[in-house]
């Protein structure tokens, strides 16, 4: 059968869902998964046909699009930050909006003296995206990556495997940890990092059916009445051991900026600086020890 015909196949299952483009953007993705086939082959040789046996997990793939699976999930990886990231059903799809973050914290290093390796630890690691990305940018660091589910944990280690980095990884839970000397030591780290669960229950009414259906709600949503829960356990962690003039970075709910704010000075955090993404709204906070 001819690609331009399976993508006349896809657009009409497809478009009233995602649209033209995207749905454009999901054929290449397929096509290049499963066959290697590049976009810019099927713009030189519209006429390429593929076997039937070929066919298969292309037509399973767009059973899986009309059931509004994450393309992620489908193929089992994503990008992220440059690198390439296996993902399932027990990690979070890596977004946009945390590459800002990884990107904050390498400016910040880039400006600073460093005489000894750097010690940053990443909580709530999920896939490892921030943890491997921060390894692979800064080679000389010691970093370490924390998640209560070793299920993830085991994808996070895969991807650590595949960019070929070097990751201390380490299954506990931030908000009933058990003593660890590898992770509890005074004063250990330079830099703690977390994007931890923050929509609240009540904002579940503005996530996307894709996202409610297939992705973690563990990694998702907190109580309405405890919505900083995380960040308060993960404060309590770095007064603890982070390092003096060590610096403590979130991402956060983007309605929850004042919030945050508060807290981390409550905390004694100084200089504690919110900044907002792409789009926009309030979704990194930093503050040093």
């Amino acid at each position: 059968m001819r690609l331009k015909a399976i993508l006349h196949i896809y657009h009409t299952e497809l478009d009233s869902l995602y649209g033209n483009n995207e749905v454009d953007s999901f054929f290449n993705l397929v096509v290049e998964h499963y066959l290697g086939i590049k976009r810019i082959h099927l713009v030189m040789d519209p006429e390429y046909a593929i076997l039937k046996t070929e066919e298969q997990p292309i037509f399973e793939a767009l059973s899986a699009l009309k059931l509004e699976q994450p393309i992620q999930y489908i193929l089992g990886e994503t990008e992220f930050y440059g690198l390439p990231f296996k993902v399932n059903s027990e990690t979070l799809i890596p977004r946009p909006e945390t590459e800002e973050l990884v990107a904050l914290i390498l400016d910040d290093v880039s400006s600073i003296t460093i005489d000894t390796p750097l010690k940053i630890i990443d909580i709530g690691t999920g896939s490892g995206c921030i943890a491997i990305s921060l390894a692979k940018q800064l080679q000389q660091a010691k970093v370490s990556a924390l998640d209560v589910s070793e299920a993830a944990l085991k994808v996070a280690k895969r991807n650590a495997e595949m960019n070929t980095v070097d990751i201390e990884f380490i299954c506990n839970d931030i908000l009933n940890p058990r003593h660890n000397t590898r992770v509890f030591a005074s004063n250990s780290y330079d830099i703690i990092v977390s994007n931890p669960p923050y929509i609240r229950n009540l904002e579940k009414e503005e996530i996307t059916s894709n996202v409610l259906d297939y992705e973690p709600h563990l990694a998702l949503f907190v109580e309405d009445k405890n919505p900083l829960q995380f960040y308060k356990a993960i404060c309590e962690f770095a007064l603890l051991n982070l390092k003096d003039s060590g610096t403590l970075y979130f991402e956060i709910n983007e309605y929850l900026g004042a919030e945050m704010i508060a807290l981390m000075k409550n905390f004694g955090f100084k200089d504690v600086a919110l900044k907002t993404d792409i789009f926009g709204k309030d979704r990194i906070i930093k503050g040093i020890k």
